[in-house]
């Protein structure tokens, strides 16, 4: 058994200190602050950071982020009612405290004053006394008489203060007995509930580890997957089936020539001095002419041109 006990641990030897218990509840604020920063972080970096994500990737991908969003959500709500429920269990002794402090407080003042009192009247006691014996024979027995008045005024405040001083010592100490007790208690309801936050807080934060690893595994897959189908891609194969699936025609067109205007004219009009039946006709046949289609003088026919120049 471990001997840093929070009870042997958060002493003062002055009795109106609240130092050690001060110290104490210190340390469980700072614990209960750490837990509020990482609820916040779950519920708003991490959330935010999977919306973000999800715009970002394929719809797989995104959709793991989701689900480890709702994870952290569920994981902040947690952790939220595990401090509200700490934090509550907690109010119940420091309200405890609080009281047994206050009453330990008010009672030691009073035992304070009692004592002071109780001081004041014994030395009202010892200069009565020291009056009775130094005027002995000096004054009369009317004045004597007075002293010894004066004296047993004095022991019977004294008696009063005397009791009145004993009455608040064994109040104080049977209330400084409530108080150790109740201090021992909270000390160790205060250890276990922080042995408690430190082991939820340390199984939450290996379990959100534990999440972020599974998710980068499973995010990997899913990019190797597409690493594969990348290199299954195929160039050539791709082009074929483009070319196969919009593909027009084979054939370019043919060049564009140039046409006479005069000999596709010519050529489209009936020519009205075509030979007669056998038999019929009176003229020979046309003449041949002495120019081809390439030569300038094609359209002449002996010596005639039927383009003026």
């Amino acid at each position: 058994m471990r001997e840093t006990l929070f009870k042997n641990n958060f002493w003062s030897t002055d009795l109106t200190s609240t130092a050690g218990y001060d110290s104490i509840i210190q340390h469980l604020n700072d614990g209960r602050k750490n837990c509020k920063e990482y609820e916040d972080f779950l519920k708003e970096s991490t959330l935010k950071k999977a919306l973000e994500v999800f715009k970002q990737r394929i719809d797989s991908v995104g959709q793991s982020h989701i689900q480890l969003a709702q994870s952290f959500r569920e994981e902040a709500r947690k952790m939220e009612d595990f401090r509200e429920k700490q934090k509550l269990h907690r109010k119940k002794i420091e309200l405890i405290m609080e009281a047994i402090h206050k009453n330990r407080n008010l009672q030691y003042k009073k035992t304070v004053e009692s004592k002071r009192l109780y001081e004041q009247r014994c030395r009202d006691k010892d200069e009565a006394e020291q009056a009775v014996h130094r005027s002995a024979n000096l004054v009369t027995q009317k004045q004597q008489e007075k002293l010894f008045m004066k004296l047993a005024q004095t022991k019977s405040t004294l008696e009063d203060s005397d009791r009145a001083y004993q009455q608040n010592v064994n109040m104080l100490e049977k209330i400084r007995e409530e108080w150790k007790n109740e201090h021992i208690k909270a000390c160790e309801f205060f250890e276990t509930q922080e042995c408690e936050r430190i082991s939820y807080f340390r199984n939450a934060l290996w379990v959100h580890v534990n999440q972020l690893s599974q998710e980068c595994v499973q995010s990997d897959e899913k990019y190797e997957e597409i690493r594969r189908s990348l290199e299954m891609c195929n160039i050539d194969k791709d082009i074929e089936f483009f070319v196969n699936y919009r593909k027009m025609g084979n054939m370019p067109p043919a060049p564009v020539v140039y046409e006479n205007y005069y000999n596709t004219s010519r050529n489209a009009t009936p020519v009205r001095n075509q030979a007669p039946p056998p038999g019929i006709g009176r003229r020979g046949p046309l003449p041949i002419p002495t120019s081809g289609p390439s030569d300038p003088d094609y359209a002449t026919v002996d010596g005639y041109s039927l383009v003026h120049h």
